[in-house]
């Protein structure tokens, strides 16, 4: 029986979800999940397919705690790192449309000390816009070798450094030369860390008050937020390894040229600064909700030109250097503009991105798809065999 997503969402259209009639597709992801459990690429994970506003699938496997033999469940609540930003993001677009910031203000309008420079010493104008779309010339230190410059200055890339506050890590960014000229370039980065402390200082609210506020309360993701609301419900962070290892309260993990650095303990300590890019956790009912809320016409969150901006790239021909080609990003997450040359079976069109503690989702709009994939094991929850398994099974490929 399909079981709508959200009793809030507009009334579903009365067309047969073809997922829904096709046995098959559960079979074959019933066989991803399987196979990633038993071969140890991944511990647990909770798995939701929504077609067309209706659950087709649902399925909670493995472990939330390995060592202990506890079971995942459908509620098993994750640390959820960089699928903050799509809420953060979402929670930005809403005060724009309030009038109580711009776009296209400078930084600086809201955080005047704030003015990290370019390699060759001249100051930039840094634009929200351009925090939200990853084109600011920031970036994130695990990007960068050890001897970094991120690294050097003791940047907290929003997952590490308990107790560390925002202005510090605000003075900590500032300090180091851009990586380009704002506009320029296409870098993942710590924007959206930098994006809630702005947030913050144009409503004189904290941002979990106001992601609680615009998003997550107005949508009943009770289990959504900057801290745990249920720590029997926690699953154990995992790291890649064979078998995955279990995180102390600081670990590291392997990424391109450099090591993202993980603190398990950061999000319960009330000094830590909310971060914008990485400082949720949650759900997987609650984040397809949101998810479902965007692809439905954004209400009761966004207004349809807020939508836009998030529907489709707002980058030009700027290339990601963490994504396939034929991707380009919105002002929340990616757009596969080109499946072909993404190598994707996914509509153009489709929105999606990850966390780095193991996390994936998808919205493919043109087969009214939404598929989240929560898992405790990063990276390989996120990247690799597994995530792109879920994804295939489901499209059948």
């Amino acid at each position: 029986m399909n079981i709508p997503v959200a009793a809030s969402l507009t009334t579903l259209s009365p067309i047969t979800p073809t997922l829904a009639v096709e046995a098959s597709f559960k079979g074959r992801l019933d066989k991803v999940i399987d196979e990633a459990i038993a071969d140890q690429t991944i511990v647990g994970t909770v798995i939701l397919v929504a077609e067309d506003g209706n659950i087709v699938y649902r399925r909670a496997a493995g472990f939330a705690d390995r060592e202990a033999k506890t079971l995942i469940k459908e509620d098993t609540i994750f640390r959820v790192a960089s699928l903050t930003k799509p809420i953060v993001a979402v929670t930005a677009l809403r005060l724009v449309e309030e009038g109580k910031l711009k776009l296209d203000d400078p930084v600086t309008t809201y955080l005047p000390d704030f003015r990290p420079k370019t390699a060759d010493g001249r100051e930039a104008v840094i634009t929200i816009r351009q925090l939200m779309s990853h084109t600011s010339g920031l970036t994130y230190g695990f990007l960068q070798p050890a001897d970094g410059p991120y690294l050097k200055a003791g940047v907290s890339d929003g997952l590490d450094q308990p107790g560390l506050s925002i202005e510090e890590n605000l003075r900590r960014i500032a300090s180091v030369p851009l990586s380009h000229e704002p506009g320029t370039a296409w870098g993942y980065s710590v924007g959206l860390d930098v994006l809630g402390a702005v947030l913050a200082k144009a409503t004189g609210k904290s941002l979990p008050e106001l992601v609680k506020e615009n998003v997550t309360g107005k949508l009943g993701m009770d289990d959504t937020g900057f801290t745990v609301t249920d720590m029997a419900r926690l699953a154990v962070a995992y790291g890649d390894g064979e078998p995955p290892v279990r995180m102390g309260k600081a670990h590291s993990v392997p990424f391109i040229d450099g090591d993202v650095s993980f603190a398990t303990d950061r999000i319960f300590d009330p000094a830590s600064y909310a971060s914008g890019g990485a400082g949720m956790a949650g759900t997987a009912d609650d984040y397809i909700r949101f998810l479902e809320a965007l692809r439905n016409g954004g209400s009761p969150l966004l207004k349809a030109d807020s939508l836009k901006l998030l529907e489709s790239s707002q980058i030009g021909d700027l290339v990601l250097d963490v994504a396939p080609p034929g991707t380009g990003f919105s002002l929340g997450f990616s757009i596969v503009k080109d499946p072909a040359a993404a190598g994707s079976p996914q509509s153009a069109g489709t929105w999606r991105w990850g966390g780095v503690y193991g996390q994936s989702w998808f919205v493919d709009p043109v087969r009214k798809l939404t598929v989240v994939a929560l898992t405790n094991t990063a990276y390989a929850g996120m990247i690799g065999a597994f995530p792109d398994g879920v994804r295939d099974a489901i499209y059948g490929n």
